[in-house]
């Protein structure tokens, strides 16, 4: 498989690409959670405990004063967390894609891969978010302007859920957190019981942009949804989560199902994708195509990182992984 294999460097470009080409007012920050007025029913407290709650009472507003007031997420998954957590932003990416009501009229700061960074810089903000998936890039653009961004790793459906606790631990939305991040465990429970007893498809997955297109690995957000509901990716034994297409290698691998992934322009990439399986006869010897087991996914479920969606891209792959299971 080393043939197969891309350096971060080029990967990292590549997926630019695929987030410029999906992604073509401020506001208060988070309030802190309220500090605890301690109990109301005291009334003969003595000096010594005024004082002591009066120290208690200090240190929680200290540590409110501490939190990030100004806040800028820089793609549009972590916008949807922050939402869904009910956290104000002071800024939101540029994107084609409706982003909560909550930040209408919220300062644009650019597409993902390439914010603006004059733009960040006058929002004097206390904390940007983007993702690992873009930090290679990213995290020496920002250093070079003096900003210390935070990268949250929304690489597997496990990762996005330890990243939203930890969001809601930070922000003092731990509870709303933790059912957002519940929901994915039931979601997921409840679908594996589906699919216990039939036997496990192998699985291709292709990720495409207009003129390209590569091999998700189950290290991919897309790959992990598919391991999770029992698929076995036919590439195994790599770190990455993407690599260069080797039509003659994957042939051999022969999967059950061969899932294509549309990003940028949607309609565009699948027409990409229709030719190149019309054309290129070697696709014509893979055992899923003969089948009929090709499957486009929805971009809107679909990310090229975790997102909000999760619990419906899980339900949505089932029938696409086991159609054909007794």
């Amino acid at each position: 498989m080393d043939h197969l294999r891309r350096s971060g460097a080029r990967f990292a470009l590549w997926l630019g690409l695929v987030v410029m080409l999906g992604a073509c007012g401020e506001g208060q920050g988070s309030p802190a959670q309220a500090p605890h007025s301690g109990d109301v029913q005291q009334t003969a407290a003595t000096g010594a405990d005024r004082g002591n709650h009066g120290a208690e009472s200090g240190e929680e507003d200290e540590d409110a004063a501490r939190l990030p007031q100004r806040i800028i997420a820089t793609t549009v998954a972590i916008t949807q967390i922050m939402d869904a957590l009910e956290i104000e932003l002071v800024g939101i990416p540029t994107s084609v894609k409706t982003l909560p009501e909550r930040y209408a009229g919220i300062t644009e700061v650019g597409n993902p891969m390439s914010p603006d960074m004059e733009l960040v810089k006058s929002l004097n903000s206390d904390e940007v978010l983007s993702v690992t998936t873009l930090q290679y890039d990213l995290e020496p653009v920002f250093e070079r302007v003096g900003i210390e961004a935070r990268f949250l790793d929304l690489t597997s459906l496990a990762k996005m859920q330890q990243e939203i606790r930890t969001l809601g631990e930070q922000y003092g939305k731990a509870e709303a957190a933790e059912a957002i991040a519940a929901q994915y465990d039931e979601t997921l429970e409840d679908l594996r019981g589906e699919v216990s007893a039939k036997p496990q498809p192998t699985v291709l997955i292709l990720l495409g942009v207009p003129g390209s297109y590569l091999v998700a690995t189950e290290h991919s957000y897309i790959g992990d949804l598919v391991k999770l509901l029992g698929g076995v990716n036919v590439v195994q034994g790599e770190t990455v989560e993407f690599l260069a297409s080797n039509t003659e290698y994957l042939q051999q691998a022969d999967p059950d199902v061969i899932l294509r992934a549309a990003h940028g322009m949607p309609a565009e990439v699948v027409e990409m994708f229709d030719e190149e399986f019309k054309t290129n006869d070697i696709w014509q010897h893979f055992k899923a195509v003969r089948t009929g087991r090709v499957y486009d996914l929805e971009e809107a479920l679909f990310g090229t990182t975790g997102n909000l969606a999760a619990d419906e891209a899980l339900k949505a792959l089932v029938p696409m992984l086991y159609a054909d299971a007794p």
